[in-house]
């Protein structure tokens, strides 16, 4: 009767985990696929295909913290909805993942339904030149530039004239992908080909092909990956 009951236990946990991770799948496919076609800023979003069976949990920037520093390994997606070079990079993202297996990729979004930043810091030039941090990003925001600052880029911002001022920090930026091996970071990719120059342009067999070998070698080096990586 014990053994019996252990194995109704077991079961019912493996289905509510398993439901979780659903629940997230739905999400995020809702969440891509209800922007499809929809007019923002005098600007339309890409049409974007979710496969239900994806592999993306919602997660926080402090949940991410504490797995880094608890030594875990695991793959991060920072990127939103809105953000149309995410859009342009996310169904060959989950196609790649889907041939290599892997089945949970972490994901932080970065705004709000306003596309105010709930994640982020955000800065502004002044009239006089000045910057300006209009928005404190959050603490495991702030955490996560110290840990990921190897594989991060300036964040700059670009005045009237079309200089570039830098900010004084990192930043991560959307779309971006992370391997994280034992709580260091080891591989970065953004997803999307330096051919590509416009976010909303026709993703072109070449874009394709490029978008294709970034996410084969990321997921490649990931699933070979060891310290030395």
């Amino acid at each position: 009767m014990k053994k019996y009951l252990l194995t109704v236990l077991t079961v019912l946990c493996v289905l509510f985990l398993s439901g979780c991770c659903n629940n997230d799948a739905a999400k995020f496919k809702e969440d891509y696929e209800s922007l499809n076609g929809v007019e923002q800023n005098g600007k339309v979003h890409r049409t974007v295909t979710i496969d239900k069976d994806n592999p993306f949990v919602y997660t926080t920037g402090e949940d991410v913290v504490k797995m880094i520093e608890n030594k875990e390994t695991f793959y991060l997606y920072v990127g939103d909805t809105m953000c149309p070079w995410c859009r342009s990079a996310i169904e060959m993202a989950i196609k790649k993942a889907k041939e290599y297996g892997v089945k949970k990729i972490y994901y932080i979004h970065i705004w709000d339904a306003d596309h105010n930043e709930v994640f982020r810091d955000k800065y502004e030039l002044q009239e006089d030149g000045t910057m300006k941090k209009t928005v404190e990003g959050t603490e495991g925001y702030n955490k996560l530039l110290t840990y990921f600052d190897s594989v991060l880029s300036e964040y700059n911002l670009t005045d009237s004239n079309g200089n570039k001022i830098s900010t004084g920090e990192k930043r991560i930026y959307a779309p971006n992908f992370f391997y994280v091996n034992k709580g260091e970071v080891k591989i970065m990719v953004e997803g999307t080909s330096d051919k590509q120059t416009d976010p909303r342009q026709e993703l072109t067999e070449e874009l394709l092909n490029d978008e294709a070998q970034i996410f084969d070698n990321y997921f490649k080096t990931a699933t070979t990956c060891d310290d030395k990586c």
